[in-house]
């Protein structure tokens, strides 16, 4: 029977594992809700046409963070003439009578505000029948309150104080004066019963950004958490801490939760553990060298709260554990040196389009680069490279070879470090240090020692080996492991005490 490219494609949606992407579609901004045991993900479904007919929320849930069930729209665009053509970023709360209520960012390019820019509004929705449907309330409809700018005025989340005994919301804004690239606020409402909002003091005015998209805080374990997402500096999501909801807020010597392909992340929590929910950028043409686009692939990491409440990242063990069925491995340990040069390993094994790579190495003192290679050629002088910088503190991507300019044997981005953007701070003292990596087709989720996280694209390359290298150093290869998927089809683990979700 002959293949379509429809089949095929719905094929790749079936059988994704860990990640997920809508069929012809990307996802945008994530919501997520966590209820009974089942995390619902509502999220931006970016279609890319052209012309557009409106952005609609769509939902995806799953029980065990593996699987992800499409629900399809859950708010679908107001229409070409009403205030939320576009259903932008927003949150979910319920009320003490069990009642859901969506708080979303409406926008549509044919309405102005008086800064002649599209408008941007809060919008209000609640659902009777668990988030199944949902009926829109224009009249609790309102825009960016004196003092901010009224193109600037999304991503509400609600959460409800209990102390204060109100519900407060945190909106991305602007102010309307000062310095263009520093007027981003946190801006602040608050309402007795989450249908008439009152101004209140900004939330967080650090006037530092261009602006905090997807706002949100939460607590854990005596700590507060302010996350925010901002395209100011280097497209990152950011957190800070306070011992109070009401700050002040520090900044941890690790502020950002990966680098700049994932973006707008948000998070839910579940038997004491906390999951981020963003999206991994594609990059515009699928290669390389392509510009990043907004939208990708739904990404989870896990966050895990330090001793002195600082946060580590990395992607569930749900995820990872998935990567059971051996393809190669290191036998036995190896120690490579190279004081004034460069060497390299390259296990023989060609490696499937989806992998995991689990590498312990031991550097030693004064070594400058480590790290491993990712579909490399066999004598490992093409491939990717994640490389461990210790003189540095660094994990980054590279690759070699890296885009041509000429013909001529010099006329090539050799002045280009690394892949500039990719770059992670990591402290590698001396000794042993893990470096994981899951390999998903085009995507790719590297982390260090269970604690820092990078995640990007692969697309020029397809196909190749795993490997080791050391530059101006030593490095004792202590394991070096690469595993595949099991088979399709055999069941999934469930996150304990999970409920299945009803579609």
């Amino acid at each position: 029977m002959e293949t379509t490219p429809v089949d095929s494609m719905m094929r790749k949606y079936m059988d994704q594992q860990g990640f997920f992407q809508p069929p012809h579609a990307w996802v945008g901004d994530v919501i997520p809700w966590q209820e009974d045991g089942t995390f619902h993900l509502f999220y931006l479904y970016e279609s890319r046409r052209n012309p557009s007919a409106g952005m609609p929320w769509h939902r995806v849930v799953t029980d065990n963070l593996v699987d992800f069930r499409e629900t399809g729209v859950a708010l679908a665009s107001g229409g070409p003439d009403a205030a939320d053509f576009n259903v932008y970023t927003g949150s979910i709360v319920v009320d003490a009578e069990g009642i859901h209520h969506a708080f979303y960012t409406g926008q549509n390019p044919r309405r102005l505000g008086a800064d002649g820019r599209p408008l941007q509004l809060v919008l209000h929705a609640t659902s009777r029948d668990g988030m199944a449907t949902w009926k829109r309330h224009s009249e609790h409809t309102f825009g960016a309150t004196p003092g901010y700018e009224t193109a600037d005025w999304r991503d509400p989340f609600v959460f409800r104080d209990e102390e204060a005994g109100l519900w407060r919301m945190l909106v991305t804004a602007r102010h309307s004066s000062g310095p263009a690239r520093r007027r981003g606020v946190i801006a602040q409402c608050v309402s007795r019963d989450l249908r008439h909002w009152a101004a209140a003091e900004p939330f967080w005015d650090p006037r530092r950004y261009l602006a905090h998209e997807c706002p949100e805080v939460f607590e854990w374990n005596g700590w507060w958490y302010l996350v925010w997402s901002e395209f100011s500096e280097s497209f990152s999501t950011r957190y800070r801490m306070s011992r109070s909801l009401h700050g002040p807020w520090v900044a941890p010597d690790n502020d950002t939760l990966d680098g700049r392909a994932y973006y707008a992340a948000k998070s839910a929590a579940r038997d004491g553990r906390r999951f981020f929910f963003g999206w991994i950028s594609t990059r515009d043409g699928r290669t390389d060298d392509g510009p990043w686009q907004w939208a990708g692939t739904l990404a989870v990491l896990e966050a895990e709260q330090a001793p002195d409440g600082t946060l580590r990242f990395h992607p569930p063990q749900e995820v990872s554990t998935t990567f059971d069925a051996p393809i190669a491995a290191l036998s036995p340990a190896t120690t490579l040196e190279a004081p004034g040069g460069y060497a390299d390993l390259v296990l023989p094994e060609r490696v499937p389009s989806s992998f995991k790579v689990d590498a312990l190495l031991d550097i030693t003192a004064g070594t400058t680069e480590c790290g491993v290679l990712l579909r490399a050629s066999m004598d490992g002088d093409e491939a990717y490279v994640l490389r461990l910088e210790p003189r540095r503190g660094r994990l980054v991507f590279d690759r070699w070879p890296r885009r041509h300019t000429g013909d001529e044997q010099w006329q090539i981005s050799g002045d280009v470090p690394f892949a500039v953007e990719l770059e992670r701070p990591v402290a590698l003292p001396p000794g042993e240090h893990r470096l994981e990596v899951i390999v998903d087709g085009e995507l790719c989720v590297a982390t260090v020692d269970g604690a820092v996280s990078l995640s990007t694209r692969l697309y020029d390359r397809t196909t190749g080996h795993v490997g080791a290298f050391v530059g101006e150093g030593k490095v004792s290869v202590r394991s070096l492991t690469v595993t595949t998927r099991r088979a399709s089809g055999e069941a999934q683990p469930r996150l304990p005490g999970a409920l299945a979700a009803t579609v």
